[in-house]
C-alpha cells in the first residue's frame, strides 16, 4: 500500500493553493511514495550507532584570526592610480545626478 495516497497530494496541493491536473496527482503521488519508501529504508540501514549529520564531511573552520598589519601609506596606495585627485582616487562618474 502507498504511503502517500493521491487524495493526500490532492489535499496538500489544495491547502498549498496549486492547482493540477488529475494526471499530475497520480505522477506526484507515485514519486512522494518512492521518496518515503527510500528515506524508509535509509532510516532502517542506520542504526542507533550512526550519528546524525547535515554534511558527509566534516567541516573546519576556514578564517584566520582577525590580527592587525601595517598597512600602505597613502603614498604607496595611490602611486600606481592612474588618475587622482589630492589624496583620493579619481573615477569616472557612473551615476546621473537626478534633476
Amino acid at each position: 500500500m502507498p504511503a502517500i495516497s493521491r487524495d493526500e497530494v490532492a489535499r496538500v496541493a489544495a491547502l498549498a493553493r496549486i492547482s493540477l491536473a488529475e494526471d499530475e496527482l497520480d505522477r506526484l503521488a507515485g514519486q512522494l511514495d518512492s521518496i518515503v519508501e527510500a528515506v524508509r529504508t535509509v532510516s532502517e540501514a542506520a542504526g542507533g550507532d550512526v550519528p546524525a549529520t547535515s554534511h558527509p564531511i566534516a567541516l573546519v573552520n576556514v578564517y584566520r584570526p582577525d590580527t592587525a598589519h601595517p598597512s600602505l601609506t597613502l603614498e604607496e596606495a595611490l602611486q600606481s592610480a592612474p588618475c587622482r585627485e589630492a589624496d583620493q582616487f579619481k573615477v569616472p562618474q557612473i551615476l546621473q545626478d537626478e534633476p
